[in-house]
């Protein structure tokens, strides 16, 4: 019984000790966690007010003028992006933003998957590892797996470049990103998004909306031209800040529930610890009280 008793009290400091390094990544995570709702809240209505615009104008052209991204082309090849993060101990975060990619994959891309035309860029080492391991034959882009290190405009801007200029030059004729979207620190939603070419409003059966009229200045092409690298480069930010807050808020809440599990854990080895050390008394209560009336009878 003292052996046991020992096992349990070891057990106890075990799980507090645990239970401290949780409450800390908790309260890491929390502090990083303001710091990138931050950016991404400020990023957000500005990204999507853009992308309406891109959208808007060019589903619009018609003929008029034209963007090499905007233009869509029988896919021969294609690029997905998966966007998860370097650490892990994030809950289901990680794994549900690979399932998203994966899904994708399957869904749209498999028979280029099958003739060896699909590329996967991972930004971030668990969707590394993971594409890494899982599909082996396919050509992974390894080169911005620690951007998350920098999250400037400036250097995620590099990747979103590369991208652009592979498009342009019929490298790939599809691009779609697999993030994770940022609700709040406990809901975050794995998401795929067409990045290229961009996506353009379908229109309604019957609607009778005329082409909207807008004034360019200078020309569309020149417009153009510098407008909607622009945009897509800020589209893509986006995506990083998403992931990046998302990440920190999946943390945060697993980190939370943890302290919370240990919490339980500590409360029923204490109570089991209670209950073997008073077996263990009334054991040698007993053995006493039965010697001394051994003792007595003789």
């Amino acid at each position: 019984m003292g052996a046991n008793l020992k096992e349990v009290r070891e057990r106890i400091k075990s799980v507090k000790s645990t239970q401290q390094i949780t409450k800390a990544m908790k309260m890491v995570s929390a502090a990083k966690l303001r710091r990138a709702q931050e950016a991404i809240t400020k990023m957000r209505p500005y990204a999507n007010k853009l992308n309406a615009m891109l959208v808007n104008i060019l589903s619009n052209l018609e003929g008029d003028a034209s963007t090499t991204f905007g233009q869509e082309r029988e896919v021969q090849k294609a690029l997905v992006v998966v966007v998860t993060s370097n650490r892990g101990l994030a809950g289901a975060f990680n794994t549900n933003v690979i399932k998203e990619a994966n899904s994708t994959i399957e869904s749209k891309y498999s028979g280029l998957r099958a003739e060896g035309k699909l590329d996967i860029l991972c930004i971030g080492k668990k969707g590394f590892d993971f594409f890494k391991k899982r599909f082996p034959a396919e050509n992974m882009v390894n080169d911005y797996v620690e951007i998350f290190s920098d999250l400037s405009f400036d250097n995620v801007a590099q990747v979103s470049q590369r991208i652009m200029d592979a498009f342009k030059a019929s490298e790939y004729d599809a691009v779609d990103v697999a993030y994770g979207r940022f609700k709040n620190a406990a809901v975050q939603f794995p998401e795929t998004a067409q990045f290229l070419p961009v996506a353009k409003l379908e229109k309604e059966e019957g609607s009778k909306k005329g082409k909207a009229d807008y004034i360019f200045e200078p020309d569309k092409t020149s417009l153009l031209e510098h407008l909607v690298p622009s945009i897509l480069q800020t589209q893509f930010q986006k995506f990083l800040l998403d992931t990046h807050a998302s990440e920190h808020g999946a943390r945060m809440t697993a980190m939370d529930k943890a302290t919370e599990n240990a919490e339980e854990i500590v409360k029923d080895l204490k109570i089991a610890y209670n209950k073997a050390r008073q077996e263990a008394i009334t054991k040698e209560l007993s053995e006493i009280v039965g010697g001394a009336a051994a003792l007595e009878g003789a």
